[in-house]
């Protein structure tokens, strides 16, 4: 097949890591018989310096074009001080919306090869499979936003529609799973968790008699993806939910570094796959970054925009066999034996050639 590819390699350790994950993709593609086509375009504060805007139109017009978009990671310091009257992570958001990409999807598996990576107790680890299923074009992040000298006001904001299309996907997701769902609210607080509570009442039982279905508090949920990940199949929650509990969630991955993710509108078609992580200012041109959790994020391309599932399994196995291996990235190595950014893009390659 043939796919336009649209790369925001984004600010920080962004453009090392996508690097990667673009030649993990041109390699499956030329053993697959694909024809991939990469383009790059300006997002975030690389854009802002080049043009002004985080979300140049030339950008939107190139990701409504491509079948999938590759993002690294957007923002750090220089863009983000009291005086910024235009910030890198708005032109995430402003993508988002524009795209329609409602919900975003962050697997969360830790190997069994890295299980010293995290600080939780490995026995807790083994077995744990999740899949978080965020919100992504509502609710605090999108409401009305007020400030004065004295005050600021945040506005959350839900309507049925957009709860009954994220609860239908991650059901439907769940199907294909354990059949267990998880949805996460503040429901003895907040009105709009009410609403959310309501909504997945009405469509589980009647629309998806065969997923079991349970609410949870997330203070509570914080808690329980710790001390029993394992009672998790797939959790829906509303956006800024998402956001927090995934990055808990990363830690017993062992690192933000681990965990891709995907955006998705309501085709699929056109999906955002990005790691979930930031970028990392800090060690940003050292060569040190992890690029699993991008490239993984490219195998979640290949597998809901692109419909290519082998070729995704391809990407998942060779990223195991790279960190079987050894090839492990500073933030998931033993003290002595990190590889660097390219050396683990170069490990991927060598087990996508190996029988």
């Amino acid at each position: 097949m043939q796919a336009l590819i649209a790369v925001l390699a984004g600010d920080g350790i962004g453009p090392e890591v996508t690097d990667q994950a673009v030649r993990v993709l041109a390699a499956i593609a030329g053993r697959a018989g694909h024809s991939f086509g990469f383009e790059p375009a300006l997002l975030g504060g690389a854009a802002i310096d080049a043009t002004g805007e985080a979300l140049p139109a030339a950008t939107l017009d190139l990701c409504r074009r491509s079948d999938a978009i590759l993002m690294g990671a957007v923002g750090g310091p220089r863009w983000s001080g009291p005086q910024a009257t235009v910030r890198p992570e708005q032109g995430l958001l402003q993508l988002r919306k524009a795209l329609g990409l409602f919900a975003n999807l962050r697997p969360v598996t830790p190997h069994p090869a890295i299980l010293h990576a995290s600080p939780i107790k490995a026995e807790l680890l083994h077995g744990v499979d999740i899949m978080v299923v965020r919100e992504l074009t509502g609710g605090i992040y999108f409401g009305d936003k007020q400030r004065s000298a004295t005050e600021a006001v945040d506005v959350c904001r839900y309507t049925v529609v957009e709860i009954e299309r994220v609860v239908r996907l991650a059901a439907t997701l769940a199907q294909g799973r354990r059949r267990k769902l998880t949805s996460v609210d503040k429901a003895n607080v907040l009105e709009t968790s009410r609403l959310w509570r309501a909504v997945v009442e009405r469509i589980l039982p009647g629309e998806f008699p065969g997923v079991g279905f349970e609410h949870m508090l997330v203070d509570a949920a914080a808690m329980h993806l710790i001390r029993r990940p394992r009672d998790f199949d797939v959790i829906v929650t509303e956006n800024m939910f998402g956001d927090i509990l995934t990055d808990e969630a990363s830690m017993l991955a062992g690192s933000l570094g681990m965990l891709p993710s995907a955006s998705l509108g309501a085709s699929g078609r056109g999906g955002l796959y990005e790691p979930i992580h930031g970028s990392a200012p800090d060690i940003a041109g050292r060569g040190i970054a992890n690029p699993y959790a991008t490239i993984l994020s490219g195998a979640m391309m290949l597998r809901y925009s692109l419909r290519l599932e082998s070729e995704a399994l391809a990407i998942e196995a060779a990223v195991s066999k790279a960190i079987v291996s050894g090839a492990l990235p500073a933030d998931i190595a033993p003290p002595g034996s990190a590889v660097s950014t390219r050396a683990a893009g170069d490990a991927v390659l060598a087990a996508l050639q190996s029988p």
